[in-house]
């Protein structure tokens, strides 16, 4: 197996329980009100437009938050995630609520061999997934590999901008690389992104930034139709502890002069009928 990706599952298989049981992802709210979507997926309602009756795949599904929420609009839903620990969670969940979800254990860019090619009306991606991927033209391959003709990609991420940023002296310094490299990030850190006591072991990961006009040039090599493009100054971590602030909407953003960073972006492509 390659280094990054047993570095990687590693890192999401120790990290899925404690996710599972933190109160950011508040799990007892899926169990307790069968109406209740995840702040993701809330935050893109206008966007997203409705999928009633439509199969999708969300592509690297995690703990299924997303997915379930997805299957609560009116979607067939099946989730993709190469985390088994992950997709116990996932698969734990969807039990207890009843919401029906086919999840699936594979890479992302095996998806069109585990789960059969030209079988989707939309893939949904979403926050913090495709910065794991070394190749940014293999994943916009895949997409186009699992939709109909006539479906389409919605993805909200973090913006590639936002990722080469480090928060230092009360200062934003430009860090990390924009664009994709052959050489990933190397990162040693022992937390992770939820409220949590629990002390990890795997601290080691990979990750990749891509460039928002690499990302759209390889969707558009692949086939694709650029229909959306929506720069957002919030997103919905604290990505840059002690520099951002809480908003309404459930997002962070940065304290001081926010427009001056596009924080995340959320991206339609269709493939053409």
């Amino acid at each position: 197996m390659d280094e990054s990706l047993r570095l990687n599952r590693a890192s999401w298989d120790e990290r899925a329980p404690a996710h599972a049981a933190s109160p950011d992802y508040g799990i007892d709210r899926y169990l307790n009100d069968p109406s209740f979507i995840s702040d993701i997926v809330r935050f893109d309602l206008p966007r997203l437009g409705d999928v009633t009756g439509l199969t999708g795949v969300h592509l690297q599904c995690h703990i299924g938050t997303d997915t379930i929420s997805l299957v609560r609009l009116g979607a067939r839903m099946t989730g993709l995630d190469f985390s088994p620990a992950s997709l116990a969670e996932a698969r734990r969940l969807a039990e207890a609520t009843g919401d029906p979800v086919e999840f699936v254990e594979a890479e992302v860019y095996d998806a069109p061999r585990a789960l059969g090619r030209g079988r989707f009306d939309f893939v949904f991606t979403g926050i913090g997934a495709i910065c794991w991927l070394p190749s940014i033209r293999r994943w916009a391959e895949v997409v186009a590999e699992l939709l109909v003709p006539g479906g389409w990609l919605f993805i909200r991420e973090g913006h590639p901008m936002l990722w080469t940023l480090d928060a230092r002296n009360d200062q934003l310094l430009v860090e990390y690389p924009y664009f994709e490299r052959a050489d990933p990030n190397v990162w040693d850190d022992g937390g992770t992104y939820v409220e949590t006591e629990t002390k990890f072991e795997t601290t080691v990961t990979h990750d990749w930034n891509h460039g928002l006009g690499e990302i759209i040039s390889t969707l558009l090599a692949a086939g694709m139709e650029l229909k959306m493009l929506v720069e957002h100054d919030s997103v919905p971590w604290e990505a840059l502890p002690g520099q951002m602030e809480r908003t309404g909407a459930k997002e962070w953003r940065l304290a001081d002069r926010p427009w001056r960073l596009p924080h995340t972006y959320t991206l339609r492509a269709v493939k053409p009928a």
